[in-house]
């Protein structure tokens, strides 16, 4: 396949690559995306997901928020997959110099990478809305109802960013100061299609873009390189 042996190409002459991931990187982990046909938006709930997932629905019924939230946020067991992987293996070969990523399942640190930035934030980190104590993953799955917190009766809330709220300001200038001094720049596994994210790859100034995606982005016809297959077998076919 001509276009793995370019990307081949791209990753061995350059040492300094940035990934920009988005929910495609993870169903190969079993982890549900939100727009594809069999994704969360399309389950049936009493309140679409959008709503469910809003700062104001939070707030106004977290019982109902909770409920979602565990059963289809919250996925246990979820494992690394073969472009977790190899990712993680980039950066410690030098080659890459950061994860920018959507998605909030810690699966790249899982995988071991270490400079990763979540624009979304994370499920394994939660914190009490009163005096701010720190929750890990296990107590949020484990909690009955809404998460209290056990110092102070707080409730809890996930580090996520739920619609409505913005994303954290250090976390998005680390992210464009890594696609502004990156030489490639692979976007994998996103339909580019959530904002603002998805507007900080305009900072890209450097030499190839590269889309891995199943589906076709708007960003396809910008890239110099584009591959329509599942990222995870693509990854798996790249040496180092």
């Amino acid at each position: 396949m001509k276009e793995i042996e370019k990307l081949q190409k791209i990753i061995s002459e350059h040492d300094k690559i940035v990934f920009f991931g988005g929910a495609g990187v993870s169903t190969e982990s079993g982890i549900p995306d939100f727009r594809s046909v069999d994704g969360l938006y399309h389950q049936q709930w009493d309140y679409p997901p959008e709503t469910i997932l809003s700062h104001s629905f939070f707030m106004r019924k977290p019982e109902e928020f909770y409920r979602f939230y565990k059963a289809k946020m919250l996925c246990e067991g979820a494992k690394p997959n073969e472009a977790h992987k190899k990712l993680a293996e980039m950066e410690a070969a030098g080659k890459l110099r950061a994860v920018i990523t959507q998605n909030i399942d810690n699966l790249h640190q899982m995988a071991g990478s270490k400079k990763v930035y979540e624009l979304h934030g994370s499920v394994y980190r939660n914190y009490c809305m009163k005096c701010h104590s720190f929750y890990d993953f296990a107590y949020m799955k484990a909690a009955e109802g809404v998460p209290k917190c056990e110092k102070c009766g707080g409730m809890i809330k996930p580090d996520v960013v739920l619609y409505e709220e913005g994303l954290d300001d250090t976390v998005i200038r680390g992210a464009v100061r890594a696609i502004e001094e990156a030489q490639v720049l692979i976007i994998g596994g996103t339909s580019l299609a959530v904002y603002p994210a998805a507007s900080l790859i305009d900072s890209f100034k450097g030499e190839y873009l590269v889309v891995i995606n199943r589906d076709p982005t708007p960003r396809d016809r910008m890239a110099d390189l584009v591959i329509n297959d599942s990222i995870g077998k693509v990854f798996s076919r790249i040496t180092l």
